[in-house]
Protein backbone atom coordinates (compact mmCIF):
# COMPACT_ATOMS: atom_id res chain seq x y z
CA UNK A 1 0.00 0.00 0.00
CA UNK A 2 1.92 2.91 -0.94
CA UNK A 3 -1.09 5.67 -1.24
CA UNK A 4 -2.96 8.05 0.74
CA UNK A 5 -6.64 8.06 2.11
CA UNK A 6 -7.98 11.51 1.07
CA UNK A 7 -9.26 13.23 3.98
CA UNK A 8 -10.16 17.22 4.39
CA UNK A 9 -8.35 18.81 7.35
CA UNK A 10 -11.40 20.48 8.45
CA UNK A 11 -12.71 17.05 9.68
CA UNK A 12 -12.56 15.97 13.17
CA UNK A 13 -10.33 13.16 14.49
CA UNK A 14 -13.57 10.60 14.83
CA UNK A 15 -14.17 11.62 11.23
CA UNK A 16 -11.23 10.89 10.17
CA UNK A 17 -10.86 7.83 11.59
CA UNK A 18 -14.39 6.89 9.81
CA UNK A 19 -13.63 8.15 6.72
CA UNK A 20 -10.49 6.29 6.92
CA UNK A 21 -12.39 3.03 7.70
CA UNK A 22 -14.46 3.59 5.12
CA UNK A 23 -11.92 3.84 2.39
CA UNK A 24 -10.06 0.96 3.89
CA UNK A 25 -13.32 -1.61 3.15
CA UNK A 26 -13.29 -0.29 -0.16
CA UNK A 27 -9.66 -1.53 -0.56
CA UNK A 28 -10.66 -4.99 1.11
CA UNK A 29 -13.44 -5.56 -1.42
CA UNK A 30 -11.01 -5.40 -3.88
CA UNK A 31 -8.48 -7.18 -1.93
CA UNK A 32 -10.45 -9.54 -0.29
CA UNK A 33 -14.16 -9.62 0.59
CA UNK A 34 -16.30 -7.51 3.09
CA UNK A 35 -19.11 -7.54 4.75
CA UNK A 36 -21.91 -6.11 2.77
CA UNK A 37 -24.00 -4.39 5.64
CA UNK A 38 -20.65 -3.05 7.66
CA UNK A 39 -19.65 -1.53 3.92
CA UNK A 40 -22.93 0.41 3.85
CA UNK A 41 -23.11 1.22 7.32
CA UNK A 42 -19.76 3.17 7.00
CA UNK A 43 -21.12 4.33 3.78
CA UNK A 44 -24.12 6.22 5.58
CA UNK A 45 -21.89 7.18 7.98
CA UNK A 46 -19.29 8.89 5.02
CA UNK A 47 -22.45 10.18 4.08
CA UNK A 48 -22.89 12.13 6.94
CA UNK A 49 -19.47 13.53 7.16
CA UNK A 50 -19.28 14.81 3.38
CA UNK A 51 -23.27 15.10 2.36
CA UNK A 52 -22.06 17.16 -0.67
CA UNK A 53 -22.44 14.73 -3.88
CA UNK A 54 -19.71 16.66 -5.52
CA UNK A 55 -17.06 16.29 -2.82
CA UNK A 56 -17.94 12.72 -2.42
CA UNK A 57 -17.08 12.47 -6.48
CA UNK A 58 -13.72 14.37 -5.92
CA UNK A 59 -12.88 12.50 -2.60
CA UNK A 60 -13.84 8.79 -4.56
CA UNK A 61 -11.62 10.05 -7.66
CA UNK A 62 -8.79 11.36 -5.76
CA UNK A 63 -8.62 7.50 -4.38
CA UNK A 64 -9.44 6.00 -7.27
CA UNK A 65 -5.91 7.97 -8.63
CA UNK A 66 -3.71 6.76 -5.64
CA UNK A 67 -4.96 3.30 -5.63
CA UNK A 68 -6.46 2.40 -8.26
CA UNK A 69 -9.62 1.07 -6.52
CA UNK A 70 -13.26 2.34 -7.64
CA UNK A 71 -15.33 3.41 -4.71
CA UNK A 72 -17.77 3.83 -7.18
CA UNK A 73 -18.03 0.42 -8.07
CA UNK A 74 -18.13 -1.00 -4.42
CA UNK A 75 -21.15 1.20 -2.98
CA UNK A 76 -23.25 0.22 -6.46
CA UNK A 77 -22.65 -3.17 -5.92
CA UNK A 78 -22.86 -3.37 -2.56
CA UNK A 79 -26.47 -1.33 -2.97
CA UNK A 80 -27.59 -3.55 -6.01
CA UNK A 81 -26.35 -7.02 -4.17
CA UNK A 82 -28.34 -9.10 -1.77
CA UNK A 83 -25.16 -11.29 -0.82
CA UNK A 84 -23.71 -11.43 3.03
CA UNK A 85 -20.27 -10.43 1.52
CA UNK A 86 -18.39 -8.37 -1.29
CA UNK A 87 -15.70 -8.75 -3.30
CA UNK A 88 -14.35 -7.03 -6.74
CA UNK A 89 -13.09 -9.21 -8.70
Amino acid sequence: MNYTYPMDETWSTNEIIDVVNFFSLIEQAYEKKVRRSDLLSLYRRFKEIVPSKSEEKQLFEEFKRSSGYSSYHVVKKARESEEAFISIK
